[in-house]
C-alpha cells in the first residue's frame, strides 16, 4: 500500500525511498524478491541450457536477466508478467510469475488488461505442463495414463494463476477502500475545521453586533439626557440671580433628567451583568467536568442578547414621544408635534426605534442648531409608521451650549432603521436647516 504525503512528512527523511519506491522497506523487499527470482531462474537456466543445446553460462545469464526484472514489479507490473509468460516455455520463473501476477492484480492497471494477462498466464502454464507431461508419458517417466495429463495440467495452471490473482484483487480492493476512507477522513477534518472557523466568525460577528447595539443604546440614553441637562444648566446659570423661581424649576428638571439617565444606564448595565453572570455560571458548571472545554463565547452572547431583547420590550414607546417633546420644550426649544393617522400599537422594537430616532434628532438640534424651530411629524399608515424631524437654521441669538459631538448620531439612527427593514434619509433643507426622515414597517424584518 502506498503511503500518503502526510505519512512521508511524519516519517521523516530516514524513511523516504528512492527511484520509484515510496518507502525504503518497499525497495528492500522488491530487491530481495528480484535477487531470489534471479537465483531461481539461474538454477533453472542450467537445465534450460542443456535442453536447448546452448552454453550453460548463456542459460544462467538468461535466467539472471529474466529473474531480476521482478525488482521492477511496482513500476512496471505488466512488463514483469509479460517476461514471466515469455520464460514459461523454458520452465523457469515460477516466483517471477506468481509475484508478478499478484502485483498486477493489486495495482491500478485496468481490469481488462489484468484479465487478458492472467488468461495468457493460465494458458501458457497449461500448454507447457501438458506438453512436458506428454513427453514424460512417451519417455516412460510417467505411467499414470494419458487421461491424467489434462487434469494435472489444469490443476497446475489454476494453482499457479488463481491464488496470486485473487489475493492481488483482494489486496487492491482493500487498499483502495483504505485510501477512500483516509480521503473521506481528511475531507471531514477539513469540513470540521471550516465549520469551526465559521462558528468562530459568527460568534465574533454576534459579539460585535451586541457591542454595537449596546453602544448605540448608551449613546442615545446619555446623549439626549445629558444634552438637556447641559441646556437646563446653562439656563439655570443665566437666570439664577434674575429669576430664582425659574432657576429652581430648571434645577428640578436637571435633577429629574439625571435620575432618568441613571435609570436607563442601570438597565443597560443590568443587561451586561446578566450576560457576564451567564458566562460565570457556565464556566463554574464546566469546571466540575474536566473533559469539557471552556464555555463557548456565542452562548454568552446569545444570553446577553436575549436579556437585551427582554429589556428592549420594556423600553420607550410611541406613547412617550409627547413627553419627549415636552422635555425639549422645557429646555427652551420651540417644537411642534403633528400626528397623522389612527394611533395603534406596533412591535416593541419598532416603537423603540421610532422613539430613538426622534430623540436623537432633537438631541442634534440642541447640539448644532440652538434656538431653531423644530417640526416633528408622525404618520400612522396601513403597514408602516413614518416620522420626519425638520429644523430651521440656528437663530444666532441663543447661546450655543457647547455640547460635544462624536458624529455617531446619524450612523446609529440609520443602523436602527435599516436593521428593521426601514428607510432612512437625512440631509440639509433648502432653508439651511436639517431634515431627518424615517419609515419603519409595522413589523420589522428582524423580528
Amino acid at each position: 500500500m502506498t503511503a500518503t504525503g502526510a505519512d512521508h512528512d511524519s516519517a521523516g527523511t530516514t524513511s523516504r525511498g528512492w527511484w520509484w519506491w515510496e518507502r525504503r522497506r518497499g525497495a528492500a523487499l522488491d530487491i530481495g524478491l528480484g535477487l531470489a527470482s534471479a537465483f531461481e531462474c539461474a538454477l533453472e537456466g542450467v537445465k534450460f541450457a542443456g535442453d536447448a543445446g546452448v552454453p550453460v553460462p548463456a542459460g544462467v545469464l538468461f535466467g539472471l536477466v529474466a529473474g531480476v526484472t521482478l525488482a521492477a514489479r511496482r513500476r512496471w507490473p505488466v512488463a514483469v508478467v509479460l517476461v514471466s509468460i515469455a520464460v514459461t516455455p523454458a520452465n523457469m520463473g515460477f516466483l517471477l510469475g506468481i509475484v508478478g501476477l499478484y502485483t498486477l492484480a493489486a495495482s491500478e492497471v485496468p481490469r481488462r488488461i489484468t484479465a487478458a494477462l492472467a488468461g495468457m498466464c493460465l494458458a501458457g502454464t497449461f500448454i507447457v505442463t501438458f506438453v512436458r507431461m506428454n513427453q514424460s508419458v512417451d519417455d516412460g517417466a510417467f505411467d499414470g495414463g494419458r487421461w491424467l495429463v489434462p487434469l494435472f495440467s489444469g490443476v497446475m495452471a489454476l494453482g499457479l494463476t488463481a491464488p496470486p490473482l485473487l489475493l492481488g484483487l483482494y489486496i487492491g480492493a482493500r487498499r483502495r477502500l483504505m485510501e477512500s476512507l483516509r480521503e473521506r477522513a481528511d475531507s471531514l477534518e477539513r469540513e470540521l475545521s471550516l465549520l469551526a472557523d465559521r462558528a468562530e466568525e459568527r460568534a465574533e460577528w454576534a459579539r460585535t453586533e451586541e457591542r454595537t447595539r449596546i453602544a448605540r443604546e448608551m449613546h442615545d440614553v446619555v446623549a439626549h439626557r445629558v444634552s438637556l441637562m447641559v441646556v437646563h444648566a446653562a439656563a439655570l446659570q443665566a437666570v439664577a440671580r434674575k429669576d430664582p423661581e425659574k432657576a429652581v424649576k430648571n434645577a428640578v428638571l436637571v435633577g429629574d433628567m439625571g435620575r432618568q439617565a441613571l435609570t436607563e444606564l442601570r438597565e443597560m448595565l443590568g443587561v451586561l451583568r446578566t450576560g457576564e453572570a451567564v458566562r460565570r455560571a457556565d464556566r463554574a458548571a464546566r469546571a466540575d467536568v474536566p473533559d469539557v472545554p471552556a464555555a463557548v463565547p456565542l452562548a454568552a452572547v446569545g444570553a446577553a442578547a436575549a436579556a437585551a431583547a427582554a429589556a428592549a420590550e420594556e423600553g420607550p414607546c410611541l406613547a412617550d414621544i409627547e413627553a419627549l417633546v415636552g422635555q425639549s420644550r422645557e429646555a427652551g426649544m420651540v417644537v411642534e408635534l403633528t400626528v397623522h393617522g389612527v394611533e395603534r400599537a406596533y412591535d416593541a422594537l419598532v416603537e423603540q426605534t421610532a422613539y430613538r430616532v426622534i430623540q436623537e434628532a432633537l438631541t442634534n438640534v440642541h447640539k448644532h442648531a440652538a434656538g431653531a424651530k423644530v417640526m416633528v411629524r408622525l404618520a400612522h399608515r396601513d403597514a408602516e409608521v413614518a416620522m420626519q424631524i425638520e429644523n430651521g437654521p440656528a437663530d444666532g441669538a441663543t447661546a450655543d451650549a457647547g455640547l460635544p459631538s462624536g458624529g455617531n448620531g446619524l450612523v446609529g439612527m440609520r443602523e436602527r432603521v435599516l436593521a428593521l427593514g426601514g428607510v432612512f434619509v437625512s440631509g440639509v433643507t433648502d432653508a439651511g436647516g436639517w431634515r431627518v426622515s424615517a419609515v419603519l414597517p409595522s413589523r420589522g424584518e428582524g423580528l
